[in-house]
């Protein structure tokens, strides 16, 4: 006797047996699609907590020669501060907002990937959103880098060996 509620093992398929890996059409596609986040530059970075005031942020910013600086609460992500939100939310109301916490005049809730994406996942963000700094987490270790533009053009350099020369 046979249980019409178990499936047929004979009639299994597996969906992987016949798998074809991709093909790219240049080396540049496959570094973008085959890399991942992680093998772009993305370090040193710099984690300030939302409570720092604006001008130490400012002064941070300054001293480091960076242009934008990731902030956590609670050793996670909730926001951004860089150049363009001192250009946007304070070079006019500085007097107002210098020993108010960075968390007021910060980017929140940034836009990220994580260090497993695809490098073109980073590249997307940027080209897309508009944003010029893209944070990088880990899935449980929190943040692990910032991509710039500094660094997304130096990332074809790079893969360039692994992947061999670009048109």
């Amino acid at each position: 006797m046979t249980d019409e509620r178990l499936p047929d093992v004979d009639a299994f398929e597996d969906p992987l047996e016949n798998f074809e890996p991709n093909t790219y059409a240049d080396p540049m596609e496959a570094a973008l699609a085959e890399s991942m986040v992680g093998e772009i530059q993305h370090t040193p970075f710099v984690v300030i907590p939302d409570t720092t005031t604006v001008s130490d942020a400012i002064r941070e910013l300054e001293h480091l020669g960076v242009s934008c600086l990731l902030v956590e609460e609670a050793k996670a992500l909730v926001g951004v501060f860089g150049d363009r939100d001192i250009l946007d939310k304070v070079a006019l109301e500085y007097d107002a907002v210098r020993d108010a916490p960075v968390r007021d005049v910060m980017t929140t809730s940034p836009v990220f990937v994580y260090d497993i994406d695809s490098a073109a996942a980073a590249f997307s963000v940027m080209a897309v959103s508009g944003y010029r700094h893209v944070p990088i987490l880990h899935l449980h270790d929190g943040i692990v880098g910032l991509v710039s533009p500094q660094r997304v053009t130096a990332f074809p350099m790079a893969a360039k060996e692994q992947w061999g020369p670009f048109r």
